[in-house]
């Protein structure tokens, strides 16, 4: 089994608009892979769903319970400043760095056109749900 972690963008899209990022989640809850997730991703979640998409309290606390279902907690201890345009970009290069993951998985130009950090491949969801369809990794 192996580590991935995935950008805001992935489980807000997952969580509200469906299609591959919510396939990419049902993966995740399947086995095929362990999510790594962190507070800091976690605090940009809740800020998010509340604040564009009015989500409620309770609302955004059964999709953290869900998500905290298919993840694993991890706990960052280095604090990163590789993209300076987006800070909340480095949380999860962090998270991603404290996990040991294989894969970042994201929307994200910033993060996308870095290509890898530290051996982690950062991948589209696309790419990632064809990685995961080929050949054992």
């Amino acid at each position: 089994m192996f580590e991935v972690t995935a950008d805001t963008n992935i489980y807000i899209s997952a969580l509200i608009f469906a299609g591959l990022p919510r396939q990419f989640l049902r993966e995740a809850e399947a086995g095929r892979f362990r999510l790594a997730i962190s507070d800091a991703l976690l605090e940009e979640l809740r800020r998010i769903l509340r604040a564009k998409f009015a989500w409620s309290d309770e609302h955004i606390a059964e999709a953290v319970t869900q998500l905290l279902g298919c993840a694993v907690r991890v706990e960052p201890t280095e604090r990163l400043d590789v993209i300076r345009d987006d800070p909340d970009d480095n949380r999860v290069l962090e998270c991603a760095v404290a996990a040991g993951s294989r894969f970042i998985v994201t929307g994200d130009s910033d993060l996308l056109r870095l290509g890898s950090y530290a051996g982690i491949r950062i991948l589209k969801v696309a790419d990632f749900l064809d990685l995961i369809e080929g050949p054992a990794l």
